[in-house]
């Protein structure tokens, strides 16, 4: 057994003994080929909940450069594939990265909204992940987690009470290449797209500013 399948292993058994985990529309994300799969983002445990939500080993994920000095996540982020990056500045070396390693069948996995959200509910989306998506050309996955915010998390574990989370799978979208001019605004509408896409399959609670677009409600008619 390859150390990924030996932690992979290791975070179902942990996930399972804090959480109740329900996987909703695993059939919408495939097996094989380059994609992204981009995800609210509200509690450290995110980073591990991939490994159990998706049946692929090929999955990677861009993880804030902060963290690789941390020996042991270093560790880490080699078994799982991390790719530290720098979120507060352009990275064109990771982007060029990740398109490539996408161009060779994987699965990117990364939040829209850069970081943790510190109320639970989404964020405004910054623009790196919508210029992936019109560059690379590989379809998005939007995918809604539940339950993992880290205080409601902390507080369950105390009181010996597993946590109900959630991992929703939507359907698949492509978002068109940037068109030669006017191309802020058509990111800023193709971020807003990511973003209306995830806050579609969260419950209402979680969708943050997203809450009152006219995209999601576009959205959930169709759902």
């Amino acid at each position: 057994m390859t150390m990924l399948r030996i932690l992979r292993f290791l975070i179902r058994i942990f996930l399972n003994l804090i959480g109740r985990i329900e996987i909703r529309g695993k059939e919408n994300v495939p097996l094989t080929g380059g994609m992204i799969i981009a995800s609210n983002h509200i509690g450290i445990l995110d980073i591990i909940m991939v490994y159990y939500g998706i049946e692929r080993m090929d999955l990677f994920i861009p993880v804030a450069e902060k963290w690789e000095k941390i020996g042991w996540i270093r560790w880490l982020g080699k078994q799982l594939n991390f790719l530290f990056i720098d979120r507060y500045n352009p990275d064109l070396k990771a982007m060029r990265k990740m398109i490539a390693l996408m161009q060779d069948g994987k699965c990117l996995v990364i939040a829209p909204e850069g970081t943790r959200s510190r109320t639970g509910s989404l964020n405004e989306g910054k623009p790196g992940v919508a210029f992936l998506a019109a560059r690379s050309g590989f379809p998005v996955i939007p995918v809604a987690i539940t339950g993992t915010e880290d205080e409601a998390i902390r507080a369950n574990v105390k009181r010996l009470t597993r946590s109900n989370i959630t991992l929703t799978g939507g359907r698949q979208f492509v978002i068109p290449a940037l068109p030669k001019t006017n191309r802020d605004e058509a990111l800023q509408k193709y971020t807003d797209e990511i973003m209306c896409q995830v806050a579609a399959i969260l419950p209402e609670r979680y969708r943050g500013v997203y809450a009152e677009h006219p995209r999601v409600k576009e959205l959930l008619a169709d759902y």
